[in-house]
């Protein structure tokens, strides 16, 4: 019975701090130490590495997108780099007569090469790296090229903003809640530092600071972007810099990506060493942010078995398994209604995405250590054809 008591506690004690503990921590530290940034309005030479296989659906709205931008035209560059693409992704970027865009046909697929070939050939002095189906608003680039002015800032990260278009069911509805709470940490982590690592959707960093990735089954993203504040350089967070997709999101296709981002984010975290351990509190937003996050299902199981076994002993422990039944119930219930309209009720819609995104996690981690690698790319428009 003691060893129940010790694991429930333990386990209830990391889940909560992941959840509540975390954020709470870096609102307190965001008022005790904030770190300004010099901003200025400073446009250096931008180029743009967009990756892409098979892409044909989006990459023309991509590129006009990019050449859009509020920004001085001579100071973009957009580099497409298609990787084996098979379909009419590089006809239409032939296609385009602006001298400021390049396509670079690569033969074997493959993101990381893609990447690394993008990052040597271009030409700015800022690296902009931004998926092939997200779209930037605007003044996103403005935005993100100010925080350059400042010589200790090495990269920013762009922020997601809702740009679905209607249909899918309930598990987008939970995931842009999840996003809410991700922004809010990400905007305390950058007021003291630097945030824990970037998103693939857009982040732009200094061309000299690129690391070129070697191992394939790694995200990308994390293992290019953690080098910025391991190296001495901030890594900032723009949340009005932001791009958004067009796509719908379902729960089987959103449920093998998130399987995927687990187990590629876990490698490319575990391969930074020592360092994820002994880099001050860079290395507890490396862990709380995203490493022991991915592991909570992990937590959740064992916390679940041992309150049933301790249920009987207290009420405390009765109304705390009341609790786990009933978010687990809500949890399937939104499942069950994530195509109705009642399946987008917050009731239901949060408990869902919570079990739906752990349950992901939990594959991940077990195909992680299973020795199970991923290298394709799967878009969420398209499932098996990208990232």
């Amino acid at each position: 019975m003691i060893a129940a008591v010790i694991v429930f506690w333990v386990c209830l004690a990391v889940c909560v701090y992941i959840y509540f503990g975390y954020p709470a921590l870096l609102w307190l530290l965001s008022r005790l130490r904030p770190r300004p940034v010099a901003e200025a309005d400073v446009t250096p030479r931008a180029t743009f590495v967009i990756c892409c296989y098979n892409e044909q659906d989006v990459i023309a709205k991509k590129i006009e997108n990019t050449l859009s931008l509020d920004y001085p035209a001579g100071q973009i560059e957009v580099l497409v780099m298609s990787n084996g693409s098979t379909d009419r992704t590089n006809e239409i970027v032939r296609g385009f007569t602006d001298p400021r865009v390049r396509l670079v046909a690569l033969e074997t697929p493959g993101k990381m090469l893609a990447l690394n070939e993008g990052a040597k050939q271009a030409t700015g002095e800022i690296l902009v790296i931004s998926d092939a189906d997200f779209f930037l608003d605007h003044h996103t680039l403005r935005l993100m090229a100010r925080k350059f002015a400042d010589p200790a800032v090495g990269g920013v990260c762009g922020a997601r903003r809702s740009g679905m278009k209607r249909g899918g069911d309930a598990t987008g509805e939970g995931e842009g809640i999840y996003a809410q709470w991700d922004k809010l940490q990400k905007s305390l982590e950058s007021r003291i530092g630097s945030v824990f690592a970037a998103d693939g959707l857009l982040y732009a960093m200094r061309k000299e600071l690129y690391v070129p990735i070697t191992n394939p089954g790694q995200a990308d993203d994390i293992t290019v972007s953690v080098q910025i504040p391991l190296g001495g350089h901030r890594l900032l967070y723009e949340p009005d810099a932001t791009a958004w997709e067009e796509g719908t999101v379902h729960a089987k296709q959103e449920f093998r990506r998130k399987v995927r981002i687990t187990n590629r984010s876990v490698r490319a975290l575990l391969s930074i060493g020592s360092r994820l351990f002994t880099s001050g509190f860079y290395s507890v937003e490396l862990l709380s942010h995203k490493l022991v996050r991915h592991f909570i299902p992990v937590f959740l199981i064992p916390l679940f078995v041992s309150n049933v076994i301790l249920a009987f002993t207290s009420p405390l422990y009765m109304v705390l398994l009341a609790g786990q039944i009933a978010v687990y119930t809500l949890g399937a219930v939104g499942a069950m209604l994530r195509e109705t309209k009642a399946g987008r009720w917050r009731i239901f819609s949060v408990p869902y995405f919570f079990c739906f995104v752990n349950t992901a996690a939990l594959f991940g981690v077990m195909k992680l250590f299973g020795g199970q690698q991923t290298h394709s790319w799967s878009t969420r428009a398209a499932p098996g054809a990208g990232q």
